[in-house]
């Protein structure tokens, strides 16, 4: 789990070192806009943005029981990110695989994706959807049981 803070982790301490660098040259409000800049980079690539990741074959069990569509996502993926954001609290009720920590999900989004690792590859009922729009996606989560 804390190597998943690394990236975060430097990302705050780069933007604090330089904009304690700016501060230093005289530009205070430059500063404060880079240091911004960078704790919002590392918020995103935070485990905070994301529900935290189970593997491939969990994942699927669980959907098997409680009908839940699956999230097969990587970190850094714009589109993934810009899927977790729109869904907002409704992203907690999917289940999220992190295919770079897990091969079996690796697997399954090459075997949906005809042999690419297209992410966010969502699974609804058995069927892959890649890039679905997230209004799509919240939709599905509303017609299932909480």
């Amino acid at each position: 789990m804390m190597r998943a803070w690394i990236l975060p982790m430097l990302l705050v301490l780069c933007g604090s070192a330089v904009a304690t660098g700016m501060v230093l040259k005289g530009t205070p409000t430059t500063a404060a806009a880079v240091l911004l800049a960078f704790l919002a980079l590392a918020g995103v690539n935070s485990p905070l943005i994301f529900p935290r990741s189970i593997g491939a074959g969990e994942a699927q069990r669980r959907s098997a029981v409680d009908g839940r569509p699956i999230v097969y996502w990587r970190p850094g993926c714009t589109y993934c990110i810009r899927l977790r954001l729109r869904l907002g609290r409704h992203a907690r009720r999917l289940h999220w695989v992190n295919i770079w920590r897990d091969p079996a999900g690796a697997a399954e989004v090459r075997v949906a994706n005809d042999g690419n690792e297209t992410v966010p590859t969502v699974i609804v009922a058995g069927r892959p959807h890649t890039n679905p729009d997230p209004a799509w996606v919240r939709e599905n989560l509303s017609s299932r049981p909480r």
